[in-house]
């Protein structure tokens, strides 16, 4: 319970190891990185967070299971939660028929779209645009 908690407490998309370290903090330092591992895996399977690649071969957890889009840096690895409202006027632009077509020809049948935005911070970000 402490991992979930812990996981859902967090809106930076931790590591593993991130995780442990809030773990620990909380009072739980008797876990042990394996259990972890094993617990995060378990979570995934029964659909309760969901394993992000970090892009830099470290994978990171989201507690939130519902779909939205995520930003990752590519210099740091982070993953951010795209919001909502932008997420959705992004999936909701592409074309109906791009995606009859890539089923037609690929022989499948799409019940997920997932896009992954990747960049680095804006240096010198501009509000008003």
């Amino acid at each position: 319970m402490a991992i979930y908690k812990a996981l859902l407490d967090c809106d930076t998309h931790p590591t593993a190891d991130e995780l442990y370290d809030m773990v620990a903090r909380n009072g739980n330092a008797d876990l042990s990185m394996a259990t972890i591992y094993n617990t995060l895996e378990v979570f995934c399977q029964k659909g309760l967070c969901q394993k992000l690649s970090g892009g830099n071969g470290c994978c990171r957890f989201d507690g939130d299971t519902h779909d939205h889009l995520h930003f990752r840096n590519v210099k740091t690895g982070e993953i951010h939660d795209v919001p909502d409202e932008i997420g959705k006027m992004l999936l909701n632009s592409i074309p109906h028929d791009v995606i009859n077509n890539i089923e037609k020809q690929m022989g499948v049948q799409l019940t997920r779209l997932n896009v992954e935005l990747i960049g680095t911070p804006n240096p010198n970000p501009n509000p008003t645009s």
